[in-house]
């Protein structure tokens, strides 16, 4: 495996990237422009232009959705539900994903390299919001000549991104797909993600987030964060039935600290898999603007105010066995969207894989994503007509 540095290096040469040229002005009231924004598309965009699907990924995903990420070797983040023949199917829709600026899969961020300074960015990349990240990914709307999108979707921190888009831009999308998320973000996942961010700044490797000149990551910090969220994203029910009380490979304890059951030993390989693809400080930057995310605070009226005049076809999706966002967070959105007299629609999937349900093969959630969507093509491809 190479250095941290060595890695983001060879991924310069395999991802597409947008130079944002156009001034943004951030929530933090700092204005930046000329910055790479990196992307993937999947499919093509058809001659009408009626066809395109807005995927945001969540905490640790990237713009890879689909087929094998050229930079992990491993499938796509959301292979379960897009490709050919899927639920998303891709020889029908053209699929683009943006890495968030804060990312580091190519993305504006804080491992990129200050033109200032000639060096990496660290703790002086300023701190970004939800809100931020998707007034970037409007541009490489722009960009790729496409005025309204067929449907936009995202799951968890995708979600948040879906609704801030439709509450900035209320005419850009035909339809949406919110999964598995909130208008804004509960206290205990707030402490979850100071619990990852301590984690990592913990770790003496982190050096105050300057490692990076030293060509090294804070693993042992990054890895305990990872483990944080995988507790997070399974359901007390999946993980008992799936791990119980198993014991890793032996017959008896050892009594020691080493990993005696198969749950230490599945977080352990969760923790490190995931330091060799992810940057610490990214974490720090992400997980501190999906603490900051609140729609309704940034409306006078509240969330009936953000989704005001809205014409947007929502179908909001909950996991009954999700308890990082839960069934009645997602209900509260269909409340506010029907308040604000929004058409939306509402489906909660029983199953028992938590809130990582999105991510998996769950047939009853991906059939529903497939109907809704296909549904809302032929809606749309009428209404240009």
């Amino acid at each position: 495996m190479p250095s941290i540095a060595g890695l983001f290096f060879y991924m310069s040469e395999k991802i597409k990237k947008l130079n944002v040229s156009k001034p943004l002005v951030l929530d933090c009231k700092k204005t930046v422009k000329d910055f790479p924004l990196a992307y993937e598309t999947y499919g093509n965009l058809n001659k009408n232009k009626d066809n395109a699907i807005l995927i945001f990924h969540a905490l640790t995903g990237d713009q890879f959705v689909s087929g094998t990420n050229p930079i992990t070797k491993k499938d796509g983040w959301w292979v379960t539900a897009v490709g050919p023949g899927k639920a998303i199917d891709t020889n029908k829709y053209f699929v683009i994903c943006a890495n968030v600026i804060g990312g580091c899969m190519g993305s504006w961020g804080p491992k990129e390299i200050d033109k200032n300074t000639n060096q990496a960015y660290g703790l002086n990349f300023p701190v970004i919001t939800i809100k931020d990240m998707v007034k970037s990914q409007e541009t490489l709307l722009d960009h790729l000549g496409i005025d309204k999108l067929l449907c936009a979707a995202g799951g968890s921190m995708g979600g948040m991104q879906l609704l801030q888009f439709c509450a900035t831009f209320p005419n850009k999308t035909f339809s949406a797909v919110p999964i598995a998320c909130s208008t804004n973000h509960s206290a205990q996942n707030i402490a979850l993600n100071e619990l990852a961010r301590q984690a990592i700044m913990a770790d003496p490797v982190w050096d105050n987030g300057k490692y990076l000149k030293k060509n090294i990551q804070p693993k042992n910090g990054l890895a305990v964060a990872r483990m944080v969220g995988h507790i997070s994203y399974l359901s007390e029910k999946g993980m008992q039935e799936k791990f119980g009380r198993k014991l890793q490979e032996k017959a008896d304890y050892e009594f020691s600290f080493d990993a005696d059951f198969q749950v230490e030993s599945y977080l352990r390989h969760q923790g490190f898999a995931f330091v060799e693809r992810f940057d610490a400080n990214s974490i720090l930057y992400i997980t501190r603007a999906m603490d900051y995310f609140d729609l309704s605070r940034q409306f006078k009226g509240g969330l009936v105010e953000a989704f005001k005049n809205q014409k947007t076809k929502f179908l909001i999706i909950s996991f009954s066995s999700d308890w990082l966002y839960t069934t009645k967070e997602n209900k509260d959105t269909v409340i506010a969207l029907n308040s604000a007299g929004a058409d939306v629609s509402f489906a909660e999937i029983k199953t028992d894989k938590g809130h990582d349900s999105f991510l998996v093969n769950e047939p009853e959630f991906l059939k529903t994503l497939k109907g809704f969507i296909d549904s809302m093509h032929i809606k749309f491809k009428n209404e240009k007509k």
